[in-house]
């Protein structure tokens, strides 16, 4: 079977797209490398001046063109570069997975009050858990990156969560994963179920915490 011969102008304007689309992920990463950056001097600043780390581990990840493309067809976005800029706003994302719910809200606080980030959306899903028991505290922060042509806002979707929020949403993950989304009913309550533990389990465990600290700190005065 014979195929028509493609044209060096074909070529070429598949060679710009594919150009264009690099350039456009690009400015992606670096606002994701951006967010890591800030993240990273908040824990190393609390290290030094407070001898504690709230911070357990920061993970990120940048869509996939396939991935764009699925979402593009799938939401019924315009093709084009301008439109998918405005309406997908996870393309970088960073997760940052703290050890209590109170240092999710505090480094989300110091996060999202630099000068340079502009908060576009927040959502709350520790207050307001999602149906299937969903908690985390997301946000889409708008990030100044300074290229060679000057400043471009780079939207990032950031996730603060905790140890036990983050376990629970992995193996939640996988469980969907490895039925293609439809799980049985029973397992979707045993997940339920499951979320409500990791809950009471944050809040224990932020009890302990404080009580120590407040052990340790009679312990220092006498």
């Amino acid at each position: 079977m014979s195929t028509a011969p493609v044209s060096d102008e074909a070529i070429e304007e598949a060679k710009q797209l594919r150009d264009e689309f690099q350039r456009f992920l690009r400015e992606y990463e670096f606002g994701m490398r951006e967010v890591e950056t800030k993240i990273s001097i908040l824990r190393d600043e609390f290290l030094y001046n407070h001898a504690y780390n709230p911070i357990e581990h920061v993970k990120s990840r940048l869509k996939s063109p396939d991935s764009i493309v699925e979402k593009v067809a799938r939401k019924g976005i315009d093709p084009d570069f301008d439109s998918i800029r405005r309406e997908i706003t996870d393309i970088a994302g960073v997760r940052v997975t703290c050890s209590f719910v109170s240092d999710v809200y505090r480094l989300f606080d110091l996060f999202t009050k630099q000068d340079d980030v502009t908060v576009k959306v927040i959502k709350d899903y520790i207050a307001d858990p999602k149906p299937n028991g969903y908690r985390s505290l997301h946000v889409i922060a708008e990030i100044p990156v300074f290229l060679s042509t000057g400043p471009v806002p780079v939207p990032v979707e950031v996730q603060f969560r905790t140890i036990a929020m983050d376990f629970w949403a992995s193996l939640e993950h996988k469980i969907h994963y490895k039925f293609d989304g439809r799980v049985p009913g029973h397992l979707v309550q045993s997940l339920t179920d499951a979320a409500e533990a990791a809950g009471e389990l944050d809040q224990r465990m932020e009890r302990l915490h404080r009580e120590a600290h407040e052990i340790n700190h009679r312990v220092l005065e006498a």
